[in-house]
């Protein structure tokens, strides 16, 4: 693709840039900036889409005690037992019993805090859910729901 050529598709990446190769005038190797390209933004707005029906799932599981808040924050940030635990600097065992409310319920501050500092959260937020499911991106409108 000629530099020229480069899309410039607004999408997930907002007001940030990410950087393509692409073919100079000289017909050599160039690095291009772009805004996106559409299907990379359709591969995202996918991707996000399954995001969103986990953290329903798992709001669903948290909500009828089956699984603690805990769960929810792993969810949304995309994380699974063995990386949660990797960067608590806990065993896998025990951030997957952590899943469970009662042993939750149970948890120290100084644990709690923890798991928060990783989330991003106070620990008041993480032992409740939000009231909405909001993620870290932003919903962009599909251009086919144009045509």
């Amino acid at each position: 693709m000629h530099k020229k050529d480069v899309p410039q598709d607004s999408g997930v990446l907002e007001n940030n840039q990410m950087v393509n190769y692409a073919v100079d005038g000289d017909g050599n190797y160039c690095l291009a900036a772009t805004t996106g390209w559409e299907p990379v933004n359709a591969a995202n707005r996918m991707a996000w889409e399954e995001i969103r029906e986990q953290l329903f799932q798992v709001r669903q599981q948290v909500e009828s005690g089956k699984l603690s808040s805990l769960a929810y924050y792993m969810t949304r940030a995309q994380m699974d037992a063995p990386l949660l635990a990797s960067y608590a600097g806990l065993a896998r065992w025990r951030v997957r019993r952590h899943l469970r409310p009662a042993i939750f319920a149970k948890l120290g501050s100084e644990q709690l805090q923890r798991y928060a500092e990783l989330f991003g959260v106070f620990v008041e937020q993480l032992v409740r859910l939000p009231d909405n499911d909001e993620l870290p991106v932003a919903e962009y409108p599909n251009p086919e729901d144009n045509k």
